[in-house]
């Protein structure tokens, strides 16, 4: 992040050519890098200085505001100019590789917590041909964005910090199938502790060092230690105080001054809370194998002879025909084709009841048959089924940085260099200012590089994201990242769109009235051919009463949806429209008796669409649509949080009002196009923290605008689960106060987790400098705030 941010800085927003820093005799090539972190005069002129030193670089152009740097050079090769900008951690991605970029996905065993991810970001900072880094330490996972040439010298920098990165391509398993826990090797730690115990027991009867004790410190030391001081030596090379490096000068340190036992059992209690921690993370990762685990291994596939087989469910193709015994688990995402049943659905879609299905209705992979006994045409492969897509979702969110853990990584960035500037000081200026005893002010010393890692704090963040979501996902709600779980807790708005949101979105036609003396039943059919083109619940409740009475539609040419008004087409050569009022009125055809009559309708709370042909309204069509039970139980539990709701849709003001006063919402708009709606947000966000439901499609404007777009009915949709910040996976309004409690609780255990670890962290500090605090005291505290702030958040899970 640059020191100086792009505003209020004084950045100049234009481009900004300099002289040559170089003279070169022969022609100059052009390149063109785009640099993430070029913001302001501070980057442009800490480049420019360090490319002045680069032989053969003739001249440099930079572009502030669009993050650009255009090199004039001549050198036989990119690679010095490229290294002289990581050196200074320039991010630089040539423009003319930018489209060709890759995204590759790297599984590391062995990163699991802040400590690596900070190592290993330094070291990649410095790897030209990286653009950007996404770690996913719950799920031990590295996407790189790099240059198609750049990815072996990422798992060569990566093997010199001593991680085994494996790639993870589009047929390997997903984050949470490939991370099965680890069997940990208990017998080098019982080794260790047993000699760390009996060298206290020696020392404590010998009453002081003895020979026995140094030898069984260290065996405890080297049965215990040897693999934090690899990874502290690794660090140090590469200028990192991270916990293995800090924890492994202050052992060696406590040796230098002849704390033998205590080194041994610093070592050994460290040792113990690495283990301990790293089985704490795999609950949060069990959290998300445990959704994987839903769908069953296998499915019964209808072979070509007609016999049937159980066929592993990735190899199953599209198209297959599966059976489902009663009480099965389905394996994947289709459609039944013959036999009924009842499906329990929670696993997907937080459903409380099971469902009824026949043929022609979808199931979906990880749901429960009941009684009943069906055959389905599989729709989606095992990689591609809405369960699959759910996982993916959620693995792809914990990459996203909530508020919170961005503040705590800043924090943590500063926190060890601070700490260990302070021990450093510690151990020298009362020796030599003030003549103190330097082992005791070195002993003190040693005690805060214990306590100077901040893993407690930078883990806890993580973990209750992790656990959040988790959490939210077998509860039907599919939320795409911890700042839409973390930010939920502030909405005090909440727009809704009225049909399918509030209502059923299955309206049926209740009215209809031929206009002008047209032909009624010509009228009836004209409608139908156009309301049969459209997928808007008006249009389809029109052509569904048609087709009932036997009337079958027409081919309609150059049809055409009109947004917020109706649709528009040609049959028999004649023009005709079918839409609203506001329509009505755009196309001039409005008259007193049609709006009295309109009125009237509307005043009922139903919507009314208007044929109308080139000569003027030829027939009016009322439908009426029901409230949900639900939406009115949701409303008032979204009062009951504090947040107000206001109602948006393009239908009549009438309509809007009698809809809005059913169901308890606080205010209503009607007669909205996709803008007006955009524009209604955007008033309301001015207002506080604002969410907008919607589909995910008709509203999409205003769910990108609002500061958490939830999408309705996500269950089998693609879109919206790819669109959505929050995708519901039914059409239950009741998930929405679910949600805002979840994220007021997750908001409350990280303001919780990070009091716990920095009010333990200042305890020690205190007791440090009051010559109360040991280091093996530090080590137990340190590994108890770990395990507190691990185990608070996993709480998330059982809510």
């Amino acid at each position: 992040m640059s020191e100086c941010g792009s505003k209020g800085c004084g950045c100049s927003a234009v481009a900004m050519p300099s002289p040559k820093p170089n003279t070169v005799d022969a022609a100059l090539r052009q390149v063109r890098y785009r640099i993430e972190n070029m913001d302001c005069p501070t980057e442009e002129a800490l480049i420019r200085d360090k490319l002045g030193k680069v032989p053969g670089v003739g001249g440099l152009e930079f572009n502030l505001v669009q993050r650009t740097l255009g090199i004039s050079y001549q050198p036989a090769s990119l690679r010095p100019i490229e290294e002289a900008l990581s050196a200074i951690g320039m991010r630089a991605v040539r423009m003319d590789e930018k489209a060709a970029q890759q995204s590759t996905v790297l599984s590391i065993q062995q990163m699991d917590c802040p400590t690596e991810e900070a190592l290993i970001r330094g070291k990649l900072a410095g790897v030209p041909g990286v653009a950007n880094l996404e770690f996913n330490l719950v799920q031990r996972s590295l996407q790189v964005g790099h240059t198609p040439d750049a990815l072996p010298h990422v798992l060569a920098a990566l093997k010199s910090l001593g991680f085994d990165a494996e790639i993870r391509t589009a047929s390997a398993p997903s984050a949470a199938e490939a991370q099965a826990p680890a069997r940990t090797n208990w017998w080098p730690l019982v080794v260790s502790g047993v000699a760390a115990t009996l060298a206290e027991v020696v020392y404590w009867l010998n009453g002081g060092n003895h020979w026995a004790v140094v030898a069984l410190a260290l065996v405890a030391i080297l049965t215990g230690g040897l693999t934090t001081y690899k990874k502290g030596w690794i660090a140090l090379r590469n200028r990192n105080l991270n916990m293995n490096a800090l924890m492994s000068i202050a052992v060696t340190g406590a040796m230098l001054i002849g704390h033998w036992p205590e080194a041994a059992m610093v070592m050994v209690l460290f040792a113990l809370a690495e283990v301990i921690e790293a089985k704490s993370l795999d609950r949060a990762r069990n959290a998300i194998r445990g959704l994987m685990d839903l769908a069953p291994d296998t499915a019964l596939v209808q072979q070509a002879d007609g016999g049937w087989a159980a066929v592993d469910a990735k190899a199953v193709p599209v198209g297959s025909r599966v059976r489902v015994k009663p009480g099965e688990r389905i394996a994947l995402d289709g459609l039944v084709v013959e036999g009924r049943s009842t499906v329990n659905q929670a696993p997907i879609t937080g459903e409380s009841l099971p469902v009824d299905k026949a043929e022609g209705d979808s199931v979906f992979a990880g749901t429960i048959n009941g009684e009943g006994s069906f055959e389905f045409r599989v729709t989606a492969a095992a990689s591609a089924s809405t369960l699959a897509r759910i996982i993916h979702a959620v693995e792809a969110a914990q990459g996203s940085r909530a508020p919170t853990q961005r503040f705590v990584d800043q924090f943590a960035r500063l926190y060890t260099p601070i700490v260990f500037a302070v021990a450093l000081a510690v151990a020298l200026v009362p020796p030599l200012v003030f003549g103190g005893p330097w082992l005791d002010w070195i002993y003190k010393a040693l005690v805060l590089l214990v306590i100077a890692c901040p893993c407690a704090l930078v883990i806890s963040t993580p973990v209750s994201i992790v656990s959040g979501l988790a959490a939210a996902a077998r509860r039907g709600i599919l939320i795409k990242g911890g700042v839409y779980l973390e930010e939920g807790h502030k909405l005090k708005w909440l727009a809704l769109d009225k049909t399918g949101t509030i209502t059923h979105g299955k309206p049926a036609q209740t009215d209809f009235a031929a206009w002008s003396n047209a032909d009624p039943d010509a009228s009836r059919l004209l409608a139908a051919s156009l309301a049969a083109r459209s997928d808007h619940p008006v249009s389809l409740a029109v052509a569904r009463a048609a087709v009932n009475d036997g009337l079958t539609p027409r081919d309609v040419a150059d049809f055409a949806a009109l947004p917020g008004r109706g649709v528009r087409g040609r049959i028999d050569g004649q023009i005709y429209h079918l839409g609203n009022h506001r329509l009505v009125e755009e196309l001039d055809m409005c008259s007193p008796a049609l709006e009295l009559r309109v009125s009237a309708l509307e005043a009922e709370g139903k919507t009314v669409v208007a044929l109308i042909g080139q000569d003027g309204v030829r027939a009016l069509f009322a439908v009426a649509d029901t409230v949900k039970d639900s939406s009115r139980q949701a409303i008032a539990e979204l009062h009951s949080l504090g947040i107000k709701a206001i109602m948006l849709t393009g239908d009549n003001p009438h309509t809007a009002t009698a809809i809005a006063s059913q169901v308890g919402i606080d205010r209503s708009r009607g007669n909205l196009l996709p803008e007006d709606k955009l524009r209604e947000v955007e008033q309301l966000s001015a207002d506080g923290k604002t969410g907008m439901v919607g589909d995910g499609i008709n509203d999409a404007p205003a769910l990108a605008r609002a500061d958490i777009g939830f999408a309705m009915g996500a269950a089998g949709t693609d879109t919206a689960i790819e669109t959505a910040d929050v995708a519901l996976m039914d059409d239950d309004l009741r998930k929405l106060p679910t949600f805002v409690r979840l994220s007021r609780a997750t908001a409350s255990i990280l303001k919780q987790n990070i009091a716990l670890a920095l009010g333990i962290k200042a305890v020690f500090l205190i007791l440090t400098f009051t010559g109360q605090a040991t280091m093996w005291m530090a080590v137990f505290a340190d590994m108890g705030a770990s395990l507190l702030v691990v185990g608070n958040g996993l709480r998330l899970l059982r809510r």
